[in-house]
Parts: C-alpha cells; structure tokens; sequence
C-alpha cells in the first residue's frame, strides 16, 4: 500500500460509502491512487469533481483495497455483500468510530485469503482544516496488512495509534462517547451566546459546534453501539447528581 511518486494508475482503492467522510478520504487518496466508489446515493457531480468514478459494488470488491466508509449499523451487511466477489490478498479496511463489532463482523465473514485492518481516523471532515499532518488514526491489527497500512497513513502525516479493537472501544467510551454526550447535552438546550462570554464558555461552545452536526448513525455508534458507553453514561450521571448534592444548599 506504500505510495510511488506519482499515482499508482495500476493499484486500485475502492470506497464504499460516499458521505461526508468517504469524500474527505477520496480528495486526498487521488493523489496516490485511482479511487472507484459506490454508494446508493452518491453524488455523480461531487464524484466527478473529485476525480474518481461511481461504480456498482462488485467492482469496488475487485480492487486491490477496499475501505467500508458505511454507519455501524450497516458494516456487517455490506460485508457479507461484498465477500463472494473479493479476490485472494485484497485489504480490507473499516473507518467506524467504534472497532469491536465492525472486526468482528470481518473477522467472521471475510475469508482466510483476505487481509483484514480495522482503523478509526481520530478526525471527522470538519476537524482537518488545512490538511491530514499531525492528526491521529487508531490502527486495530486484524489479519495481515496492519505494517502498510500505518506505514501508508504515517506517510500522510498521520500519527499512528496501534491497539485492539477491546482497548479502543474502552478508551474512546470515555473520549468521545463524553465529548458526544456532553456536546448534545448542551446542544439540546440551545445556549445562545451574547457579547459577554468567557473563554472557557466560547471554548465550550467551540466543543458543541465540532461535533453537533455528526450524523445521527455517527451518534449512535458512540454512545449505544460501544459496549463500554453504557458504564460511561453510568457514571456521568452519578457523578452529576452528587455533585448537586454537594453543592445544594447545607450539602
């Protein structure tokens, strides 16, 4: 998967799944590669903008790496779909923001011949700004694979996390199912700035605004879907009410 000088016109990425996150990583894989992607609603026009070709999904099964950029939700389905048309040493790679069900559901229906990494960019479109470097992506070994692909995105400027699919669902419970939970908390309530804010309230705000617009699917991967966001809601919630009791008047 290591990249030439020039685009490897030969060696073929396929995504599947044409949303927000599917074009961040088209845009910034053609430099590298030819990029096909399907999706039942992709958008022709923003394809062609971005240089790469809309086709049917036993295609993208026959590239040489093949990216599920679908929800959670969907991962296994689409797996099971794509299987019977994958070809001996294709890579396959998962992008989801929770690690053990999308590793599982390969692990369990891919094939021995298929190399298997399960990953989960630390970023979401809004957050890339002026380019990839310096931002973080968790690597989750699988079956083979797991050196080119880290080699791959270490080359983007990428910061490379190695761990297991358990160690990440554990960790990110309490990163961003917390951040999740707490920003449409305060989205909810619909907090309306004035002229005189604080740093700490405009930072807060700042929160909300980079992760409010996530896609429901998105949402619910983090805070239902992990098997360790439950404990997390748990204890939030604990440690708020003791805190009003302890800052209630004669607490």
């Amino acid at each position: 998967m290591a990249p030439a000088p020039d685009r490897l016109t030969d060696f073929v990425v396929g995504i599947v799944g044409f949303g927000a996150f599917g074009q961040l990583m088209a845009d910034h894989l053609t430099e590298y590669f030819r990029i096909l992607v399907y999706d039942v609603a992709a958008d022709a026009n923003r394809a062609a903008e971005l240089g790469v070709e809309v086709v049917p999904l036993e295609r993208i099964a026959d590239c040489s790496v093949v990216v599920l950029s679908v929800p959670v939700s969907s991962m296994r389905g689409v797996v099971i779909q794509i299987t019977p048309y994958l070809r001996p040493g294709t890579v396959v790679v998962d992008v989801g923001s929770v690690k053990l069900e999308p590793a599982a559901a390969m692990e369990e229906h891919l094939p021995d011949h298929i190399e298997v990494v399960a990953t989960h960019p630390l970023f979401g479109p809004r957050s890339v700004g002026d380019g990839l470097r310096g931002l973080k992506i968790a690597v989750c070994p699988i079956r083979g694979a797991r050196f080119r692909v880290a080699a791959f995105c270490r080359m983007l400027g990428l910061k490379v996390v190695m761990t297991t699919p358990e160690e990440h669902d554990r960790d990110l419970a309490n990163v961003q199912g917390l951040t999740h939970l707490v920003a449409n908390v305060l989205a909810n309530m619909d907090l309306q700035p004035t002229r005189m804010t604080t740093r700490s309230f405009d930072l807060m705000i700042a929160a909300v605004e980079a992760v409010r617009h996530d896609a429901p699917e998105i949402i619910h991967a983090i805070l239902r879907t992990n098997p360790y966001a439950g404990d997390m809601i748990a204890r939030f919630k604990a440690a708020t009410l003791a805190f009003e009791d302890r800052s209630s008047p004669g607490g």
